[in-house]
């Protein structure tokens, strides 16, 4: 059948709607005009892939990458740059007003990432009869790929040692060598420092403690630290702890455990008034046991980094009775993907 496009989902689907159902379609833009082979239906939406653009956007591009289309890693390489992040920016503000049900969304401009291509610190690749590369998109297909476009040439060339070497079947992260500081451990390290920037340029001055939840070897509270009396990190992975105490100054301490169970106690025992809270929880987002604790503890304000727009929305919802939210901002951390990452700034509302 032919559809229009309308939207893209969250995700990286073009949306189409006909006779009261809602189509999914991949590797498409809002305006395009495709002849479409409908592969799974649903009973209020179908799933389908495209034969031919028959009428293409004025935002649409020749993808560089020869994988694109198969490889399920990135979704956006058929649109041009500027739109990706006016698609980014969109959905990001349109998911907190309808799943968080947000009446107001302060957003600020969305933060790119530098490069377009070749950003990747790291690669995850698997090894499968004599072949190695990423799956196709919802499937565990293998597509056979030479070389990443979003990877580092660091990336690459260990790829290519990887395909020449004779490997047992599995999973193989790859990373770039060398480096130096936690910034060139993150995905994306030049937007992994404008996003420690962008923290550093909103948390309030006069503050005397953080609280960094979920603090990983102490990306966040490391950069921070030097603006509070006191540190206190709390991360359940063991070797991310130790590594972040290796390095750490008189006023770092930090707790290896559940965050739920320690953020409580954490800020039961500080000034509400003077203590900051920076959350950058997985994809899941934040458990009920987090946001009781933070509502009952209050602290004076909170710094909330989410890589996932919906739960970030969820929790938001959650919090805004007792917090005001005083801006959203999107950060593309991985281009040419559907994923995005998200800072929001919350202070303490009035009684």
């Amino acid at each position: 059948m032919q559809l229009t496009i309308v939207d893209i989902a969250f995700g990286g689907k073009g949306v189409a709607r006909h006779e009261g159902k809602v189509y999914f379609v991949p590797w498409t833009l809002p305006g395009e005009v495709v002849t479409v082979r409908v592969l799974r239906q649903k009973k209020n939406f179908a799933e389908a892939e495209v034969l031919s653009v028959d009428v293409p956007s004025a935002d649409r591009v020749e993808p560089p990458c020869p994988y694109f289309g198969r490889c399920g890693g990135c979704a956006y390489q058929h649109i041009s740059a500027p739109r990706q992040l006016e698609i980014k920016a969109q959905q990001v503000e349109q998911t907190l007003r309808r799943v968080g049900r947000l009446a107001e969304v302060p957003m600020e401009p969305l933060i790119p990432s530098p490069q377009m291509f070749g950003y990747r610190n790291r690669i995850r690749v698997h090894v499968e009869g004599g072949r190695a590369g990423f799956y196709a998109q919802g499937s565990h297909s293998l597509v056979d790929v030479e070389q990443c476009a979003i990877a580092r040439p660091e990336v690459n060339q260990s790829l290519r040692r990887l395909r020449a070497a004779a490997l047992q079947e599995g999973d193989y992260s790859l990373r770039a060598p060398g480096g130096g500081g936690p910034f060139f451990e993150q995905t994306n390290e030049a937007v992994a420092r404008a996003l420690v920037e962008l923290a550093e340029r909103k948390v309030l001055r006069g503050q005397r403690v953080l609280v960094d939840a979920f603090c990983g070897a102490g990306l966040f509270a490391k950069h921070l630290a030097p603006l509070f009396e006191k540190v206190i990190g709390i991360e359940e992975n063991s070797h991310a702890v130790e590594s972040a105490k290796n390095t750490a100054t008189p006023r770092e301490t930090y707790l290896c455990g559940d965050v739920g169970e320690h953020l409580g106690s954490t800020l039961a025992a500080h000034d509400a008034d003077s203590t900051t809270v920076v959350l950058d929880p997985p994809a899941l987002g934040l458990t009920q046991q987090i946001i009781d604790a933070l509502l009952a503890g209050r602290p004076r304000e909170v710094v909330y980094v989410s890589c996932n727009p919906a739960t970030l929305a969820r929790d938001l919802a959650a919090l805004c009775g007792s917090y005001k939210l005083e801006s959203v901002t999107p950060l593309d951390m991985f281009p040419q993907t559907a994923d995005i990452e998200v800072l929001a700034h919350l202070r303490r509302a009035a009684p």
